[in-house]
């Protein structure tokens, strides 16, 4: 019997959030294909117990707009979607949030909080994004202050309230 992957009846109540931006604190916004006017950054659950934060992170940020996260350092030569691991940055930073009611039936019954792991992405600009078509329907570059703005999420707003004293705390970008 050949080894294969089902995926989960039910999300599981644990995610990731990646904050995708510029050093200069650009941010990439995604527009929900099944909540126009819904805009966020990249976000995805666990497919596993045994997949890791990171390894979530990377598999959801390539899923939801084409970037590839490298394993390897430098970047494979002529892969214009490319970005080495060092670009991701895992905060170390938990949220815990109810659930919006429209989107409980994704979980088991009785479920109603979600706990969301945080990250950051360093992009360039004018890195290539290809987005998934039954995910999101548009994506933007913002400054950070006009991507808080946009976000439907608090805790995605947070995030992205964060970035300048994160950066500006010598953290690498």
């Amino acid at each position: 019997m050949p080894d294969t992957f089902v995926k989960p009846i039910f999300k599981r109540p644990e995610s990731v959030l990646v904050v995708i931006h510029t050093a200069e604190l650009e941010v990439l916004m995604l527009e929900r294909a099944d909540r126009p006017g819904y805009w966020q950054s990249v976000t995805g659950s666990r497919d596993s117990a045994d997949e890791t934060w990171t390894e979530t992170a990377v598999r959801e940020v390539r899923e939801e707009t084409g970037i590839i996260v490298e394993r390897r350092e430098p970047p494979e030569a002529g892969v214009p979607a490319s970005v080495p691991a060092v670009s991701l940055h895992d905060w170390g930073h938990e949220e815990r949030y109810e659930i919006f009611a429209h989107w409980r039936h994704r979980y088991a019954p009785g479920v109603t909080h979600n706990t969301e792991h945080w990250f950051r992405l360093v992009v360039p600009r004018d890195i290539p994004v290809t987005i998934a078509p039954r995910e999101h329907t548009a994506w933007v570059w913002l400054p950070w202050r006009e991507a808080a703005e946009r976000c439907f999420s608090p805790s995605n707003r947070d995030a992205i309230l964060k970035l300048p004293e994160l950066v500006g705390a010598g953290a690498a970008v």
